[in-house]
């Protein structure tokens, strides 16, 4: 995983296109402490998510489920443990994203696979090229999709397509994420998707950061709560920003 920072843009890149960017253990730790630091760091006004080679994320490396089988040792109830502790070690570094002030823009090219849905469903905005194409891959490995994209994909697509989606492990392709919504804008190859999800970055960068941590915060505090209380709150959010 990369990280360059310019114009108080952070570019954070999936570096393993040997393997279709799949994420090893040492990576999910590494892309949650990324966007811890970037959380932390004044110079970073917004965030990309980018990907390597021929595709954007290709989710967990299907060694780790190999090694978490052989390692899981103990009683029933000891190892069920183990496997629930790295769950939700790996739903962590997920939610770092979710988590940074700053705001995260993925841009998506070619396969967004399995984990892949599970990290871009906890970004703000999605942008992709035409051969980008989702899928949640996890129920033809006998797996329940359980690091986030069950929990946060409702919020962004129909449930009833959120449930088609994950029962049948279907792709999703770049014409039908734009018209779904998944995605904002579909751009013609990688190279245009970098250049146009560069420009609406700066264009975030260059706005008060502290107005677009507001946002963020308050776009993720009202879908855990009601209409009325998210108008309590940020109004007094906003009394504090502005005496702040």
């Amino acid at each position: 995983m990369k990280t360059s920072i310019s114009n108080h843009i952070a570019t954070v890149t999936f570096s393993h296109p040997d393997r279709a960017n799949a994420l090893g253990e040492a990576d999910w730790d590494a892309m949650g402490d990324t966007f811890r630091e970037l959380d932390e760091n004044d110079d970073v006004h917004v965030v990309i998510l980018a990907g390597e080679g021929k595709h954007f994320c290709a989710g967990m490396d299907l060694a780790v489920l190999g090694s978490l089988q052989a390692r899981a040792i103990g009683t029933k109830e000891e190892m069920i443990a183990q496997l629930e502790t790295f769950i939700l070690r790996i739903q962590a570094s997920i939610t770092a994203i979710e988590q940074c002030r700053k705001p995260v823009l993925a841009a998506i090219h070619g396969g967004c696979i399995g984990g892949g849905v599970d990290i871009v469903s906890a970004c703000d905005m999605r942008y992709c090229s035409e051969d980008a194409y989702f899928t949640v891959k996890e129920v033809d490995f006998g797996i329940v999709a359980d690091i986030g994209t069950l929990q946060r994909l409702p919020y962004i697509l129909q449930p009833g397509l959120v449930s088609e989606l994950a029962f049948t492990g279907r792709k999703m392709f770049a014409p039908e994420a734009l018209r779904s919504g998944l995605v904002n804008q579909s751009f013609s190859n990688r190279e245009t998707l970098l250049a146009g999800v560069t420009e609406i970055a700066a264009s975030i960068a260059s706005k008060p950061p502290r107005v677009i941590a507001g946002i963020k915060h308050n776009l993720l505090y009202q879908r855990e709560h009601s209409t009325a209380d998210s108008l309590k709150y940020v109004a007094d959010y906003s009394a504090n920003l502005l005496l702040g």
